[in-house]
């Protein structure tokens, strides 16, 4: 038995401490906020087991202009946002060509499609089945011709990964969610995923579950991270094993221990609106960028990726979002003051981070899951804590690739 030091309490590290946990390990968390306010926290609460091809960059030139323009609304950003990280940008469009997509798809599709069964057992023992529906989620089609491309891609995703879903007319969604008022063309169900009504709250039980177990949660500064003999420490935190689980903060530490890690930082936004009949699944609308899902706070609208160190205000996506939203249903006024906003930490390889880091005794790594921290972090914590415990780790995820570059 190690004792372990795990650095973030987000999905991520929470789901790295479980993992751990049920190994045998002494594990002790440092997070200097509480656990699933960050990061996790601002997502569409999906667990996507139908998300089997990571996000590639658009590359067509009319999609190119359209986000050199800032007409669109799927990527925003600011001369500062892509200035700051043009080489890991221009890496990821790199990595989204065809075949460099398609290879890191393999990979990828086979961890997400363990995100149900890793977070299933979780879910049980923490007590957070209220907060969990297994009904999928629907993504809205408005013309012919998204509809016609949602087929292809509904047949495709069934032959390759035996991916659940059922395709549905303007009629039958309207019979399913008689709360959208807008006919549009069609939809797709994606019947394999389940959503959270929750997203903080699941993390949060999560925590809530590592600490009954006997687990630990330090309430201190992960940054601090530094040896003492043969020791990792982290404020009073110490152990023989530590890893780095910040999410978009871990490059600043790695850095400090030899591993540069070239990360894209994409920006997200949601805000809670009120619903009297909120749908009873999440809507996607990848037409106009957004994603509606049901929570307990109301209904939350979700945005895509804006490259920018500082959110804004008033978000122009979240502005669209809102629009689109409010075609589709009777939507009320915002909850907050103010929207959410955090950093999603995307890869240029588009594959997380997962493994021990180079030229450091006991140091792993455990990050970069883009879009998906949310629906993987059960599923890359087990191979982790299976490396850690002896096993052979991933090849594909170790941190090791990033110093080949």
């Amino acid at each position: 038995m190690a004792e372990v030091l795990v650095l973030g309490a987000g999905m991520v590290g929470v789901s790295t401490a479980l993992a751990m946990q049920a190994r045998g390990h002494d594990v002790t968390i440092v997070e200097r906020g509480t656990p699933g306010r960050e990061t996790s926290y601002g997502n569409a609460g999906l667990i996507q087991t139908e998300a089997v091809e990571p996000y590639a960059m658009p590359l067509a030139p009319g999609a190119l202009l359209q986000i050199a323009m800032g007409r669109g609304y799927d990527v925003k950003w600011t001369p500062q946002g892509l200035l700051s990280q043009l080489g890991a940008v221009a890496t990821y469009a790199w990595n989204s060509r065809p075949a460099a997509h398609k290879r890191a798809s393999v990979t990828w599709g086979k961890l997400i499609r363990q995100s149900t069964d890793r977070h299933a057992p979780l879910i049980a023992a923490s007590g957070a089945d209220n907060i969990i529906r297994r009904n999928g989620y629907i993504e809205i089609h408005r013309t012919p011709a998204r509809m016609d491309k949602a087929r292809k891609t509904a047949e495709r995703f069934a032959t390759e990964f035996g991916v659940q879903a059922r395709l549905m007319t303007g009629a039958e969604l309207r019979a399913m969610e008689p709360s959208i008022r807008t006919e549009v063309e069609g939809a797709t169900h994606w019947s394999d995923s389940w959503n959270c009504a929750d997203p903080g709250g699941l993390v949060a039980s999560y925590a809530a579950l590592f600490q009954k177990n006997g687990g630990q949660i330090v309430n201190g500064d992960a940054g601090d991270l530094h040896r003492k003999g043969a020791a990792w420490v982290a404020d009073e935190a110490e152990g023989e094993h530590a890893v780095i689980a910040l999410g978009p903060w871990s490059p600043m530490l790695t850095e400090r221990f030899g591993l540069k890690v070239p990360m894209v930082f994409k920006r997200g936004y949601h805000r809670h609106y009120h619903m009297e009949l909120p749908p009873h699944h999440p809507i996607a609308d990848f037409g106009n960028s957004v994603v509606m899902s049901p929570m307990r706070r109301g209904l939350r609208i979700a945005t895509a990726a804006e490259l920018t160190p500082h959110p804004r205000l008033s978000p122009p996506q979240l502005r669209h979002g809102e629009k689109a939203a409010r075609e589709l249903f009777d939507v009320g006024a915002p909850v907050e003051a103010e929207p959410w906003t955090g950093r999603r930490p995307c890869m240029p390889d588009m594959l997380p981070v997962v493994g021990r880091i180079p030229d450091q005794p006991n140091l792993w790594g455990h990050f970069g899951h883009g879009h998906q921290g949310f629906t993987l972090g059960p599923v890359t914590a087990e191979i982790l804590a299976d490396e850690l415990s002896g096993g052979e780790g991933w090849a594909e995820l170790q941190p090791s690739r990033l110093k080949r570059g």
